[in-house]
Parts: C-alpha cells; structure tokens; sequence
C-alpha cells in the first residue's frame, strides 16, 4: 500500500511520517509534497525514500536537487497534476494549509482510495460542491480535526445517523478565553500562538485564540455531516478532552472524548481504512485523573467574531470565503506586526462587507475568487501600513 502526504514539512505531515515510521513499516510512502522547507523535505526523502516529491518553490529546486539521489523524481505542478490522473493511491494526507489545498483536491480525490484531510480551508471553500460533484462517492472522505474526527468516529454506525437533534463543538477557548478582546490591544503574536493545550502552526493557534477556527469547523461540520447550521452549537471546553457532544432525539447526549492528541485521528484512518489492528500503544484517557471537565457559553465580549459569524449570512458561500480571506489577510499582517491583535475582527468584518460575483459552481471558479478576492483586499489595504 501505498500514501501521498501533501504538506509533508508542517505538523500534521510531521505527525504522519512518525506514525507510519512507527506503526506501518508496511505502508510505502509514495509522494511528499511541501511548501518551501527543503531542509526538513531531504531529511524526510533520506528516511523515507518517496518515488516523487513536489515542492511549492521553483527558486529552491536547485538546492533541492543537490540534496537528493536520482531514485527519487522532482515533478513540476503540471507534471503533478498528470501524475495525479493517471495514477492510484491507497491513502492520501491533505494538509496544506490556506486555500491553495484547492489546486490540487480534485486530482487527489480521483487518485487515492482513502483521503485524510486536515485543510480546513479545503471544506470551508468548496464544500459546497462536495456533494454536488458527488466527492463523497469517489473517495472515502475522513475528516482529521480532532472535532470532526470525533463525529465521524461516532456516526460511522449507520444507526446513529437519524436520531440526532444537535450536534455540540468545543473549544479550548485559547489563551484569552476569560479576557475581554477590547482590552488585549498589546496583545504580542508569540501570546497569541501559546495554545494552552495543542501544539499547531501558527496559522491555527491564532484561530485558535480568535475564534475563528472554531467559525470554519461550524462550515465543516455542516459540508461533512449535512447538518443545518441552526443544529450546530460550539461550547468552550478548557480542559480540550471532549471534542465533541451529540445531543439525540430520546432526550440522551453522548460525549465523544479523546487524548488532545493529533496522532489519534491520524492513526485511526490509516488503520481502519487499512483495516489493520495495530493499536498497540496505550491512548486512552486515565478517567479518574480529570476531576472536572467545564463548559461555558461563548462571550460576545471575549469572542466578537465568532458572534459576528454567526449573523453572517452562510446559505451564500462567497460569504463564507470572505469571511475566510479576510481572516487569513489579518493574520499575515498580525504576524508582520503591521497591526494590532483586535484589528483581526476589523479587518474580517470590512472583508465580508465587500462585494464580489461568482457562480462559484467549480474548483477553478472558487480560486479565482480567492485569488481576485484576496488582490482586492491587499489592494485596499496597501497603503495602510
């Protein structure tokens, strides 16, 4: 059996390599795609000896050439995309982070039998097309986000499916949980990405402590379950252990509750799409050891985002993306100190006030919205700073 990783340098491509290095000695590594990171990407070509790898960064290809032997083939993105069309894999891990996950997610749902998939951006885009271009029928689609995970876990019985009246999403709440967001003005970006509980890319901490993540998986959770988002309710949770809550018709809720540990999900789709036993290391939670477990309602006060998200107008998906870009803009400049941590929530909501057309019925269409959407955006803001 065979696996493609694409986004083999970041966390979760990290995580994966390790997991398999461990527990799948038998799962060949087929494909690493990265960004830029040409350094940890030879490393991992050395261990690992994939049959091809891309990387997203044409000025390093020659330094990248130097590093590997020629049993391990360069291909450029049109010869990726070929690749991909004519070719079959076992398993595939989607983690590229930002909406560019989108150049690639058809090619991959054609080539591979079993998709574990991380992007968030990926669903929150384009789910809207999932089932109108039936991806669900093509490929087994497995969510990785520990939220979603949990749901898929427990709804993978047939007879869990049509008793369900809500479905509850916890939060960590990040680092600011009990702050008010008007006072964290001085807020620094290293406070920002100390995630009390997971280790994440930056990207996702942030999201993290905004809210915002927690936004784009209630997008998730409706693409992936086709659950109305009137049913989708968040509650923050410190502790990160119950990922996730069920609340049923008869009048029972279940808690699907876990380690806050990524390998977890990760693990669990390569060995039940494999349908291979190879747990063999203790995961499970010490129950005595959590004394309590706490919920709270999301502040308006602390979390203005997510309250402005929820006023947002989600049957439009072009609403959706530039909530999304708008967000993705604020951080890069939060992460250049080009503006203040609050001037996030600024920068969404003049984002999703914008006005830009599309049928956004194809992949290509949805991209060139990100793309001219996202120019629009620098454009307005170019003389800001």
């Amino acid at each position: 059996m065979k696996i493609n990783i694409f986004g083999s340098t970041g966390v979760i491509g990290q995580k994966t390599l390790r997991i398999i290095k461990n527990y799948f000695p038998n799962l060949r590594v087929n494909l690493l795609c990265a960004n830029s990171n040409i350094g940890l990407l030879s490393k991992q070509i050395k261990l690992f000896k994939p049959k091809y790898i891309y990387i997203n960064n044409e000025k390093k290809l020659i330094n990248l050439k130097s590093k590997i032997n020629n049993k391990t083939k360069i291909l450029t993105k049109k010869e990726l995309i070929n690749y991909l069309i004519s070719s079959k894999s076992d398993f595939s891990i989607l983690a590229i982070s930002g909406f560019k996950s989108l150049n690639f997610l058809e090619e991959i749902i054609k080539n591979t039998d079993n998709l574990g998939i991380v992007s968030k951006e990926a669903i929150v885009s384009a789910g809207h097309l999932f089932y109108k271009k039936g991806y669900f029928n093509k490929t087994n689609i497995f969510p990785l986000d520990s939220e979603h995970f949990s749901l898929f876990d427990y709804f993978r019985d047939i007879k869990n499916n049509n008793k369900f009246e809500n479905i509850i999403l916890t939060a960590s709440g990040g680092p600011f949980y009990k702050k008010k967001f008007r006072n964290l003005d001085n807020i620094k970006f290293a406070q920002a990405i100390k995630h009390p509980k997971w280790k994440m890319g930056y990207k996702n901490s942030i999201d993290s402590a905004t809210m915002v993540n927690k936004c784009l998986e209630i997008v998730e959770a409706h693409y992936l379950f086709n659950v109305p988002y009137d049913n989708i309710k968040i509650l923050i949770h410190p502790e990160a252990i119950i990922h996730s809550i069920v609340e049923n018709k008869n009048y029972v809720s279940n808690m699907n509750l876990f380690k806050n540990d990524m390998s977890i999900p990760i693990i669990n789709f390569l060995a039940q799409s494999a349908n291979t036993n190879i747990f063999k290391k203790n995961k499970n939670l010490n129950i005595p050891s959590y004394k309590n477990f706490n919920f709270y309602n999301v502040s308006s006060q602390n979390f203005p985002i997510f309250h402005f998200f929820n006023n947002l107008d989600k049957s439009n998906p072009a609403n959706i993306i530039k909530f999304n870009i708008g967000n993705e803009i604020a951080v890069n400049y939060f992460k250049n100190n080009l503006i203040k941590y609050t001037d996030i929530y600024r920068i969404i909501k003049k984002a999703c006030s914008l006005n830009l057309y599309s049928s956004l019925n194809t992949i290509k269409e949805v991209i060139q919205y990100h793309e001219e959407f996202e120019s629009k955006m620098y454009e307005l803001f170019k003389n800001k700073f």
